[in-house]
């Protein structure tokens, strides 16, 4: 509870500052009214300002005791193997969890206080861009409405590489906008070059920040001839210098994390099979994210101004313009590719940080009142599903189970000396297993399989070789709690004893099974014949 009070002292601290004129500006408060509708206004922005921090508190109280997530797990590995990239991704958020680990040590509240901390440095750098466009009231209330999402609950709580994306994606924008508007100097350019760099450095679809940057010059005639100045050059030579390291890892390793992201998606999007169903799934999945109102309010604002711009056959003013540039173009692309694609729910978060501003212009207070109410109630009922955890999620990217499932693996290891641990799950059951114990945990690569970046940092398996293994095998939806009495093909072609254990069952308090995992004990690992059968 101490850590709690802690946490949401520190991340308040930026909102009591930041958030509402009416904190920063004591003559607001004390000042006579001179009529009862400004009384009703300082009431109405009191009261959102009350929810506002509420919705903060609710957060950070998910974000102590929602635990471990796969995703913290296996980034955290990441940090453990310092490297310029890695097989999934490049390397930022793994950056961002070992200078916390480093500095606060190895723990689930330093990996949660990691993304909730540059998550808060987001917000300040929204607010301070939202200011080149608004009013502070205006401002503030655009960052009540989009600090309030749970999108921005998502980048808090759970370790992703959007983390650092959104952060630098945002402080591009912010860079960008004063090299246009308010420089004529380098170096904004220049440190604009930096930010969209880094952001290339914590996910490749901040590749989108280049192309809509053009797009934007080339249809804005005040900035067109920038595309061919020297300033757009400088931009261009600062961020390929800063993403040499991520091509440089590539180059030296087969270019196998630009396939990884590329190769087999181009081959799905290619065949342009129509799938509603993923399209109506991602509507829904983005409007949890940004919740009703602001989802709403976003098409509402974007069908508007695309129709005065069809009736008066010109385009928004160019700081308009710009905030469109980079939200629209993206938007649209990853809605009509979850028509045939299934887009991931996180890959159009930096597009909001635009729009929100968009929005932000024409939003009014009730809009807002009714924002702030559902972002309450939506968080509370987060709240008592990490609390309580009344839904199971039957998928392994839940938080619930894992430090159990640790526990029961030491005592197994007790039984078995020796025996070396593997799961072949992706990464999620060997990622977590990682963190909680103090041995190498296996992966995929063991029995011939992709182990993701356990295949690159344990390339080499030929120290196992005639060794004994432990293996688990995830059973996220299951009927009985009894063994399977089956052997995986695998481990009896790369063991030469394969013995089925009692299942691991971990249970709720009430003693209800809530996850099983089968367990095998595997003897005598035949390396060579891994290396003469594995798939990659």
């Amino acid at each position: 509870m101490q850590q709690a009070i802690i946490l949401t002292l520190y991340f308040l601290g930026f909102r009591l500052t930041f958030v509402h004129p009416i904190m920063t500006n004591p003559s607001v408060v004390v000042s006579p009214l001179r009529s009862g509708k400004r009384y009703g206004k300082r009431i109405l922005a009191e009261y959102l300002l009350v929810l506002f921090i509420l919705v903060g508190i609710i957060r950070i109280l998910i974000a102590q005791n929602m635990g471990l997530m796969p995703q913290d797990a296996y980034y955290f590995y990441y940090s453990e193997h310092p490297a310029l990239s890695y097989y999934d991704h490049p390397p930022m958020i793994a950056y961002l969890l070992k200078s916390f680990t480093f500095l606060f040590g190895k723990s689930e509240l330093v990996i949660k206080l990691a993304n909730l901390t540059l998550t808060t440095l987001t917000l300040l750098v929204f607010y301070l861009l939202s200011r080149q466009f608004l009013n502070k009231l205006k401002a503030s209330n655009t960052l009540i409405l989009l600090g309030s999402t749970i999108m921005v609950t998502n980048l808090s709580v759970v370790s992703l590489p959007d983390v650092p994306l959104v952060f630098f994606w945002t402080l591009s924008l912010l860079l960008l906008y004063k090299a246009l508007f308010v420089s004529k100097g380098y170096l904004y350019w220049a440190m604009a070059g930096l930010t969209m760099g880094l952001a290339f450095n914590s996910k490749y679809t901040a590749v989108f920040l280049l192309f809509v940057l053009a797009l934007f010059l080339l249809v804005s005639r005040q900035h067109r001839m920038l595309l061919v100045s020297r300033r757009f050059v400088l931009l261009l030579l600062v961020f390929i210098l800063t993403i040499t390291p991520v091509v440089y890892w590539n180059m030296q390793n087969d270019w196998i994390s630009f396939a990884f992201q590329s190769k087999s998606r181009f081959s799905t999007i290619s065949e342009f099979n129509f799938k509603p169903t993923y399209f109506f799934a991602n509507i829904g999945l983005q409007m949890l994210l940004l919740m009703p109102v602001l989802f709403v309010a976003m098409f509402t604002v974007l069908g508007k101004l695309s129709i005065k711009a069809l009736y008066s056959k010109s385009l928004p003013d160019s700081r308009k313009l710009f905030l469109l540039s980079f939200s629209v173009p993206v938007i649209s692309f990853f809605f009509v590719l979850s028509s045939v694609y299934w887009v991931k729910s996180n890959w159009l978060l930096p597009a909001y940080i635009a729009v929100a501003i968009v929005v932000g212009m024409y939003l009014v207070e009730k809009q807002l009142k009714w924002h702030l109410i559902l972002s309450v109630v939506f968080h509370l009922v987060l709240l008592v599903q990490v609390l309580f955890y009344p839904v199971p999620v039957k998928s392994d990217d839940t938080w619930w189970g894992w430090d159990k499932l640790a526990a029961s693996v030491k005592s197994l290891k007790r039984e078995y000396p020796g025996y070396f641990v593997v799961s072949d799950d992706g990464y999620k059951t060997s990622a977590v297993l990682n963190f909680y114990m103090d041995e190498p945990i296996y992966a995929g690569n063991v029995i011939g399989k992709h182990g993701l970046q356990f295949s690159l940092t344990h390339a080499d398996l030929s120290h196992l070789n005639g060794k004994n293994a432990i293996f688990l095998d995830s059973k996220s939806r299951f009927t009985d709690t009894l063994k399977s009495n089956e052997t995986d093909d695998e481990l009896n072609r790369f063991f030469e004893k394969v013995t089925e254990l009692e299942p691991i069952i971990i249970t709720d308090e009430n003693g209800t099974p809530i996850r099983k995992f089968l367990v095998y004990k595997c003897e005598h690992y035949n390396y060579e014949k891994v290396q003469k059968n594995k798939s990659f």
